[in-house]
């Protein structure tokens, strides 16, 4: 076997440049975004979310991209896990996504807050049965003794909702990430790879490249 040291990959797919994406980084995501649902990549819509609480402490895991426009990037997770503790101590996030498939990423950095209760409350009942019910089951981010824990209060949930309408947890919604920076990055041989960069200065977005 290799070492760890010898895994590389070529990448040799595609370029980008300046004169060819969009002056609007949000249309130049809708143009990638269209290119990978049009890809075999799974879970198209997964990237990771890095945050840091009030120490500076980063924590970074995978999320779900479930809606996003010109305001911003949308995720909806448990406002009690750690992710929202660290949201809650620092508002300032970076999002990534990693479309191996393309040799392809894209980082957004920005500002992050709640959504408004009617989108959480639109998302949550689009959800199936299951997940409904999961959100008011999962303590995120607790210790808990055991998986019986779990197991325990998804029965004694769906029993309490089984003649009703599950409506959404208090404790359950979305977030927005308002992007003030996002990179578009397309790998290319020897290392050399594009990356062109959005900066939001004032009302314009600046595009620049960056050395890889």
């Amino acid at each position: 076997m290799n070492s760890i040291a010898d895994i590389r990959k070529e990448y040799m797919r595609e370029s980008l440049n300046e004169g060819d994406v969009e002056l609007d980084p949000f249309l130049q995501f809708t143009r990638w975004w269209k290119e990978a649902l049009a890809s075999d990549i799974t879970e198209v819509n997964a990237m990771t979310l890095a945050t840091c609480n009030a120490s500076g402490i980063p924590s970074a895991r995978t999320v779900l991209l479930k809606d996003y426009d010109n305001k911003g990037f949308v995720f909806y997770t448990n406002y009690q896990s750690r992710k929202a503790q660290d949201i809650a101590e620092n508002p300032f996030a970076t999002l990534l996504f990693f479309w191996k498939e393309l040799e392809r990423q894209v980082r957004i950095e920005g500002r992050i807050e709640k959504v408004d209760e009617k989108e959480s409350e639109e998302y949550f009942h689009s959800r199936p049965e299951g997940s409904r019910i999961g959100a008011w089951s999962s303590p995120q981010s607790t210790v808990i003794q055991n998986r019986d824990v779990i197991e325990n209060n998804v029965k004694n949930y769906t029993e309490k909702f089984s003649s009703m309408p599950i409506p959404r947890p208090p404790h359950w919604g979305g977030y927005r990430v308002t992007p003030v920076h996002i990179e578009f990055w397309q790998g290319r041989p020897s290392r050399l790879h594009d990356r062109i960069l959005y900066s939001l200065e004032g009302t314009e977005w600046l595009i620049r490249r960056l050395a890889p």
